[in-house]
């Protein structure tokens, strides 16, 4: 996922293969969640407020949501965190805040469709991270994904098409590094979470929101609160809509999706965010980036699979090992 969806295994409980009857009723929510997603870049746009305001109330009116939520489930309790965690968990939430304020800086320099893209490239970093941090052996494939997805990275910035040293492409090139950084963030964020294991879901996403409106409020305290009227009808969806209800409709099909599902239904994000900046900004990719989002997304794809693979032998030598000691 990206600093949008929730961080799937990272972030909520692990999901867990489903009957057929089970995997329609969560496919549809979570492929609902992650088409209104993809709307966000028309609610960014029509607000029109810098990117830390954006970012306070996304988490503020996303707090409100998610609280709601909680108390009609009856699981405030889970919001407690016991103090071996609670490290963990307020420094991937301070993460997941942070690559939000890159995110819509980064959408005000290129476009909703090239930011949520480029964001996507979180699981790439989330492999190298754990060779390095976690000394986690990655497959020959997963390797080769990670190589063929920078590829098609360098081809979807549209670096090999943009005239990069134009001074009014300045402003397009800051954008696609605070994609990179955001995303980097996000991948912090999930490898921080691993150690934690499972967790309830919505517990991670409410204490980024909590995070995010008791640090970001100073911004719009000391710079000026937007205008009253459309432009807080539009920041309050930012929080009710891509944040409380979305992450509750992808949460909700969550539970009922095998992973495997749920890796190629993230991609429906950045296919709507592009659909959307085609349709309402008339802002189109030229061939050469269209073939690097494709490249970046089957990369992702296989290295995602070849992970579940790894995993899936893994637990076969562990079973067989298990039954010869016995």
């Amino acid at each position: 996922m990206n600093t949008d969806q929730p961080l799937n295994a990272a972030f909520t409980e692990k999901a867990a293969p489903a009957p057929s009857a089970g995997t329609f009723t969560g496919a549809l929510p979570f492929l609902l969640g992650s088409g209104l997603l993809g709307t966000i870049g028309v609610f960014v746009h029509m607000a029109g407020a810098g990117a830390l305001t954006t970012a306070w109330f996304r988490c503020a009116f996303g707090l409100a949501g998610l609280t709601v939520w909680l108390v009609v489930r009856r699981r405030v309790r889970v919001l407690r965190l016991g103090w071996s965690i609670a490290p963990m968990v307020l420094g991937a939430g301070s993460l997941m805040v942070l690559s939000w304020v890159l995110f819509f800086a980064a959408i005000e320099r290129t476009s909703a469709g090239m930011a949520v893209v480029l964001f996507h490239m979180q699981p790439m970093w989330v492999l190298l991270l754990g060779a390095v941090w976690l000394q986690e052996r990655s497959s020959r494939q997963r390797l080769v994904s990670v190589f063929v997805a920078m590829i098609g990275l360098v081809m979807a910035t549209g670096v090999l098409t943009h005239d990069a040293s134009a001074s009014s492409q300045a402003g397009y090139w800051w954008g696609v590094v605070f994609c990179l950084l955001g995303s980097v963030c996000t991948a912090c964020a999930t490898v921080m979470t691993r150690r934690l294991g499972p967790m309830p879901a919505g517990v991670l996403a409410w204490w980024q929101c909590a995070l995010g409106t008791a640090v970001l409020w100073v911004w719009p305290m000391q710079q000026g609160w937007p205008a009253w009227g459309s432009s807080w009808l539009w920041l309050a969806g930012l929080g009710l809509i891509h944040t409380a209800a979305a992450y509750t409709l992808i949460y909700a099909g969550m539970a009922r999706l095998a992973t495997g599902r749920i890796a190629v239904f993230q991609f429906v994000y950045p296919g709507v965010a592009i659909l959307i900046d085609w349709l309402y900004f008339d802002r189109r990719f030229d061939t050469l980036q269209l073939a690097g989002i494709a490249i970046m997304a089957v990369a992702i794809w296989s290295a995602e699979r070849g992970g579940r693979a790894g995993r899936a032998r893994g637990g076969q030598r562990a079973g067989r090992q298990s039954r010869q000691e016995t």
